[in-house]
């Protein structure tokens, strides 16, 4: 419960005088809804078990976090801590997963009673502000969890045991418990280990967002004369209608890069025009009410077809991504695939004159020169977070190997910067990228976003159909 000196008010705020204090707290009804079971329960337990089984007799505490202020008292839409839900489902704010012996206990920040005046006068907290939070009652029974309430948790995290902390999610956490770097920097690496092979429950809830990302890109097609119009934004704006109508949220600022644009690998103003002749470069994807993240690259022809040069240039880039999905399977090296598609970039620069040296010899580890125009890594895990798994040590993930349930991309690119003078003029300010979240299978990998075209040819014919 809320003391009155926590409630959280601005100075602008009117007085509260007692009497309509007292008055507010009187004659509400309410009670608890019958929530049904969260589909990431059995899961979610699964998971946690495993997790005890790999830390015995000791404490385990993973935070949900809080919000983050965007400007003075405005805050950031609050987004669960990865790790945190991973493991119990919950996406309420200053929740704390907590497993000892085995055993979990959520922490968490139910409703206000109407004992308090949070409930009607707290900005962040309170239900005639923000909405109402679920009670315990409802979370436990949603997630199947004991759930206890967060003003608890000082007393737990303060009882004697050897305690592992995912830090950096919540200031409350890391100060109620003193800091060990190497056994926190190790439960970090486990838990991010753990998500490198998705479930089933995962996979679904990745082709869900995927699917909702290609009807994205279909809007943005659909409203083309708006994007001509309007320019890069317009087409943001209406990626991000389809996410929030059909999902959560988007899972990184969008990418909208027009013409020169799409050569900057992390264009995110999206300010520029579409023009007429040039290419886009569309970096999107769909963030899933569940977390689970989409991402996914195509380039297309503002016009609706490409000239030879681009189509040229488009090729390549396409069959270096063949390549590289075609060496994605289980076993292999996880710098498979960017070697395959850079071999195929490689030669194709060889084969328009722009590399100083063979492709064999800009291939060779010590020259890579190829690179000016390929710029980065071709693959990246894909899950909860659009970079998933980054805490792994490197030899379960970039120094590892496929293995059958890990979900990735395959996005090679090439990009000719507008002041690149070791390049022909038409080919300056072109930046191509095609990106598609495959899921490793037995014998090779299943595309999940192949309901958008790939080809020169697919992607006319689709523009074509699209376009309004």
């Amino acid at each position: 419960m809320a003391d009155e000196k926590d409630i959280k008010t601005e100075s602008h705020d009117p007085a509260v005088p007692e009497a309509y204090s007292n008055f507010m707290r009187q004659g509400w009804g309410g009670a608890d809804v019958d929530l049904p079971a969260h589909p990431i329960t059995t899961y979610a337990a699964e998971r946690r078990r495993r997790l005890a089984e790999m830390f015995p007799g000791e404490r385990l505490v993973l935070p949900a976090g809080t919000w983050k202020v965007r400007s003075y008292d405005t805050d950031y839409r609050f987004r669960s801590d990865t790790a945190h839900t991973y493991f119990s489902g919950n996406q309420t704010s200053d929740a704390v997963l907590v497993i000892e012996d085995g055993e979990p206990v959520l922490y968490a920040r139910p409703s206000a009673t109407r004992e308090t005046d949070e409930f009607f006068r707290d900005r962040q907290y309170g239900e005639l502000w923000v909405g109402r939070r679920p009670s315990l009652r409802e979370i436990s029974s949603s997630l199947g969890i004991e759930v206890r309430h967060l003003d608890r948790l000082g007393d737990a995290l303060g009882a004697a045991g050897k305690t592992r902390v995912h830090r950096g999610v919540s200031s409350v956490v890391d100060t109620l418990v003193a800091g060990d770097e190497t056994l926190d920097a190790d439960f970090a690496r486990v838990i991010s280990e753990m998500r490198l092979i998705k479930d089933e429950w995962e996979v679904g809830e990745l082709q869900h967002a995927c699917d909702i990302t290609a009807r994205g890109f279909e809007d943005a097609v659909a409203e083309w004369s708006r994007a001509l119009e309007f320019g890069e934004r317009w087409i943001e704006g209406t990626f991000f209608r389809r996410a929030r109508a059909e999902g959560n949220d988007i899972g990184y600022d969008s990418i909208v890069g027009g013409g020169s644009h799409a050569t900057t690998l992390h264009w995110i103003e999206n300010t520029g025009t579409i023009d007429p002749g040039k290419l886009v470069l569309l970096d999107m994807g769909v963030e899933g009410h569940n977390l689970y993240t989409a991402d996914v690259t195509r380039t297309l022809p503002v016009d609706g077809t490409f000239t030879p040069l681009q189509r040229d240039l488009y090729t390549l880039v396409y069959e270096a991504q063949e390549a590289g999905i075609a060496a994605v399977k289980p076993g292999e090296p996880f710098d498979s695939s960017h070697k395959a598609a850079m071999v195929v970039l490689a030669h194709g620069l060889e084969d328009l004159k722009l590399l100083p040296v063979s492709a064999e010899e800009a291939l060779d580890p010590e020259s890579k020169v190829y690179a000016r125009w390929t710029l980065h890594g071709v693959s990246h895990m894909l899950g909860m977070d659009v970079h998933d798994c980054g805490q792994a040590a490197p030899e379960a993930y970039a120094k590892g190997t496929y293995a059958e349930g890990m979900v990735l991309t395959v996005e090679p690119g090439l990009y000719f910067q507008a002041d690149d003078e070791l390049v022909p003029e038409e080919l300056r300010g072109i930046g191509i990228r095609i990106e598609d979240d495959v899921l490793v299978t037995a014998d090779g990998t299943r595309n999940l976003s192949d309901s958008l075209p790939r080809t020169a040819d697919d992607v006319e014919a689709w523009f074509a159909q699209h376009r309004g």
